[in-house]
């Protein structure tokens, strides 16, 4: 079974906890984590993109010249897709990129992405990670003891802890979230994993089933 330092906001190791094999121990699914990361992206596409195809765009409807005897290129509409102001020939519409995946394969992917950071050691369990009062440099100094002051990092709390948010917010490379939400970009995204050790216990009931 997978085990994780406990540690305080100060770096001190405070003791030791056990990880759930079937969350944290399996061998990682690379395909599913793709699959995942490749899904989360394209829900996140707005799909707002649109230009005027030569339908769509005023004017052009008197024929330029006449078809023959002038000399130059025979011309329909001065709205063609060659001529200045004309249409856009295969104009980009909105559309909807997202799609779904089934609950299993998800559930596979994050796993995977869990196991993979318990793998490499960048899981960091921090005992009640919390601010009480709303200063960056707290988070920037519990960072550094950790190890992860120069990674990107994933900070994971059981609920919203709105000290922590604002806390943390203006740190390049530095995501916060809550446990029953964290999603494989996220967490592949991220150097270091850094948890509170009651997420975990969230963490672990949640994906668990």
């Amino acid at each position: 079974m997978p085990k994780a330092n406990v540690y305080d906001m100060t770096g001190k190791v405070v003791g030791e906890i056990e990880l759930s094999e079937s969350i944290f121990g399996l061998t990682p699914n690379t395909v599913a984590i793709h699959a995942a990361v490749k899904n989360h992206l394209a829900n996140c596409r707005q799909g707002t993109q649109s230009a005027l195809t030569r339908a769509e765009v005023s004017g052009g409807g008197r024929k330029p010249w006449r078809q023959k005897g002038t000399g130059r290129a025979r011309q329909g509409s001065t709205r063609s897709p060659q001529w200045t102001h004309g249409g856009v020939v295969f104009a980009p519409k909105p559309r909807n990129y997202s799609y779904r995946l089934n609950k299993k394969y998800k559930r596979l992917a994050l796993c995977s992405a869990l196991s993979s950071k318990a793998l490499a050691e960048d899981i960091i369990v921090i005992d009640n990670l919390n601010c009480e009062e709303i200063k960056t440099k707290n988070i920037v100094s519990m960072l550094g003891a950790v190890g992860a002051g120069e990674c990107k990092s994933l900070i994971v709390t059981p609920e919203v802890r709105r000290n922590v948010v604002l806390s943390a917010r203006n740190i390049p490379g530095v995501v916060t979230t809550i446990a029953n939400t964290i999603n494989v970009y996220d967490i592949m995204n991220a150097d270091k994993f850094i948890v509170d050790r009651a997420a975990v216990d969230v963490i672990q009931e949640v994906f668990g089933k």
